[in-house]
């Protein structure tokens, strides 16, 4: 029942993680204008993301531009963009896995240490998919700090992060959670012992011989 349920649990993290790295794929705030230094005009606040860049006005009237050509855009960017979609197609692949080997469905047969052996191997595939989206994430983490902090970048095109990386983040640990739960889930062969009981070995049949005066 214990292991049902952390089952059950790690099914869930790992669904919610997918759904929060899914998010924070698409939306656009995966860094944002820093306003720093003399740079105090917040009348316009500059969002780039993993597909887009934004302009979102003091008025209310955000504009988004969708990258025209993917050869223009930098390596880093290219390489967090295909770390994020691995991340992703490998996580829903794992849980899927994961679903067929669950103690609560009926699919993948009635062999009960066959279903929580394919449970360990979605389990093992959804820790591959939430450490890709976690290295995608770090590195854009990285290549934005490393800017941020280079004397050669202009103050008025520095950026700080933004929300979407902190959902992909968060995501990605969920799923990485849920693996983690999953993979753990599978029970250990009872050892069977070659050798016969002591006991057992001992006793022999009752003795049949009469003592006689």
């Amino acid at each position: 029942m214990a292991n049902s349920g952390i089952q059950l649990l790690g099914f869930f993290l790992s669904l919610i993680g997918i759904v929060g790295l899914i998010i924070g794929t698409i939306l656009p705030q995966w860094k944002m204008s820093a306003y720093i230094g003399d740079n105090i005009i917040t009348a316009v606040a500059m969002y780039q993301g993993l597909w887009m860049s934004c302009a979102f006005q003091s008025t209310g009237q955000l504009q988004c531009k969708i990258y025209d050509s993917i050869l223009q855009l930098d390596s880093s960017l290219q390489a967090t963009r295909a770390l994020m979609i691995v991340g992703i197609i490998v996580s829903i692949a794992g849980l899927g896995v994961a679903c067929m080997g669950m103690k609560c469905t009926t699919c993948g047969g009635s062999d009960r240490l066959r279903k929580a052996r394919i449970a360990m191997t979605g389990g093992i595939i959804l820790l591959v998919g939430g450490l890709c989206a976690i290295v995608a994430c770090s590195w854009f983490a990285h290549n934005v700090i490393r800017a941020f902090y280079n004397p050669y970048t202009p103050v008025n095109t520095k950026f700080e992060f933004g929300a979407a990386i902190f959902i992909a983040w968060g995501g990605s640990l969920l799923d990485v959670l849920g693996g983690a739960m999953l993979a753990a889930s599978c029970p250990r062969k009872k050892q069977v012992s070659k050798y016969p009981a002591i006991g057992s070995s001992r006793s022999g049949p009752p003795s049949s011989t009469k003592e006689y005066v």
